[in-house]
């Protein structure tokens, strides 16, 4: 068996299901938070602006505006922190890495929603 192979079978175990993740996506991750003793789900939400990897080490890099202050934040998507990630809007773009958006405003980085036939 060659290497690749191997590998692939090995991290098969580790791999989660997860929603087809698109760039322009509007996402909401539920991330597990360990503070001291207890654990609590914290949500993320915020706009797929790249993808990057495959397999077991794929992340996803998602943006937020909060109080008028952009927070990126990148999530290895197969990361066992990760509870869920919901799809909440898909947008219309037409490129892989939607890095512009940092220096618009909130306003100007809105992207329109992808219509379903």
């Amino acid at each position: 068996m060659d290497k690749a192979r191997l590998l692939r079978s090995v991290e098969s175990a580790y791999m989660k299901e997860v929603p087809d993740i698109e760039p322009g996506q509007t996402v909401r991750v539920h991330l597990k938070v360990v503070e001291g003793d207890k654990e609590r789900i914290q949500v993320f939400e915020g706009l797929v602006i790249a993808l990057k990897s495959s397999g077991i080490s794929r992340t996803i890099t998602v943006r937020k505006m909060s109080f008028g202050i952009g927070i990126e934040r990148v999530f290895p998507i197969h990361s066992p922190r990760i509870e869920t990630i919901e799809i909440i809007r898909r947008g219309k773009v037409r490129r892989a890495k939607l890095y512009y958006l940092r220096g618009k405003s909130t306003k100007e980085s809105r992207i329109e929603e992808k219509r379903e036939r």
